[in-house]
């Protein structure tokens, strides 16, 4: 994928987040309609946190030289940061503002930083690059939980 289609990938990815929780009620945004997993705002709220987080790793590659970070901890996250209690709007609001604050930042920088790297826990060295397309594939990956969720959901309305 070329620098371009990336940003836009990683910009599209605040309307493909805010489809996907189109028209769910406060009711179903916490409900857990399948045993032992997240809610929907539970997962949304990780989103927003995670990307903040990757936003973050993001500005100290583009300012220090390799940086290194610890690995999220997502469930310490969930218990710890009120994920049930939070707001979906703002939670889209948080997610969005921060993949057009880092578009614009990469937008402004030369080509180069693209490769510029920092080192994530066990993971090793990331690129910019990689970064960003880790935060597309992030989303990605948890936007099949939330149509999980949602399609478990209208089976439950339907057959109560």
């Amino acid at each position: 994928m070329d620098l371009i289609a990336t940003l836009e990938a990683y910009l599209a990815g605040s309307a493909n987040l805010r489809s996907a929780v189109a028209d769910l009620s406060r009711e179903q945004l916490i409900a857990r309609p399948i045993p032992g997993r997240w809610s929907t705002l539970e997962v949304v709220c990780h989103l927003a946190d995670t990307d903040a987080n990757i936003a973050h790793r993001l500005k100290r590659v583009l300012s220090e030289d390799r940086p290194t970070f610890d690995r999220v901890q997502p469930d310490l996250m969930r218990a710890a940061l009120a994920y049930q209690d939070r707001d979906i709007e703002e939670e889209l609001a948080c997610f969005d503002l921060g993949r057009r604050q880092i578009a614009r930042i990469l937008r402004a920088s030369p080509v180069e930083v693209w490769e510029r790297v920092g080192v994530i826990g066990d993971r090793g060295d990331r690129t910019v690059r990689q970064m960003v397309i880790g935060a597309i594939d992030h989303l990605a990956h948890h936007l099949k939980f939330i149509e999980e969720k949602r399609h478990a959901l209208q089976n439950a309305e339907a057959n109560p």
